[in-house]
Formats: structure tokens, C-alpha cells, sequence
């Protein structure tokens, strides 16, 4: 995928598409708070590779308008409150401790 705003603003309007649909979830589950939604996990996935590929593109020589800067600024800030929430990277199993290894493998 190339590092385009256009890219960026696709994301970016996924993510919020998906924050819509976990809110109309959540209500139609009878109200749970979106802290005890099990979609949460996906969110904040979504979420940290929006503010990564925003990260990217601030990166690049590109000249990018200040509004798409703004909104970049935006979502980092909102990863920030969510960070604990994705899935945590993986180390290739060659870097892995035994005890590490062990754990992943259910030993």
C-alpha cells in the first residue's frame, strides 16, 4: 500500500465506520459500556495501524495539509487511552526465550 492521504483518510474513515457499528452493538446488547465490549480488541487494532500509518506518511517528504495533521494528532492522542487493549507483536520464535517459547506454545 502506498503512503498516500488519500490511503490515510480510507483508514482513517474504517475505523470510525467500525467505532459506529460497535456503538449500535453495544446499545442493541442491551447498553453495555464499550469498555466491556469484546470488539474493543479489534478496535484498538485498528486504531494503532491508522495512527502507525499516520505516523508513516508525517514521515515521508510528502507535503500534507494541516487538517489531515490535526486528525493524525487526534487519533494518536485517542490510541494513547487504548494502547493496552491491542494485540501484543509477536517475537519470531528464534528470539524467544525457552520460558517465552514455552508459553506460546502451551507447554
Amino acid at each position: 500500500m502506498a503512503l498516500t492521504v488519500d490511503n490515510f483518510i480510507k483508514l482513517a474513515n474504517f475505523y470510525n465506520s467500525t467505532a459506529k457499528v460497535m456503538s449500535a452493538i453495544c446499545v442493541n446488547k442491551g447498553g453495555i459500556a464499550m469498555e466491556n465490549y469484546v470488539g474493543r480488541f479489534f478496535a484498538a487494532d485498528v486504531l494503532e495501524f491508522v495512527v502507525e500509518y499516520g505516523q508513516r506518511l508525517l514521515k515521508s517528504e510528502k507535503e500534507i495539509d494541516a487538517n489531515v495533521v490535526s486528525v493524525i494528532e487526534r487519533f494518536q492522542a485517542q490510541f494513547e487511552h487504548v494502547r493496552n487493549l491491542t494485540t501484543p507483536s509477536q517475537k519470531p520464535i528464534y528470539e524467544m526465550t525457552l520460558e517465552e517459547f514455552e508459553k506460546v506454545m502451551n507447554i
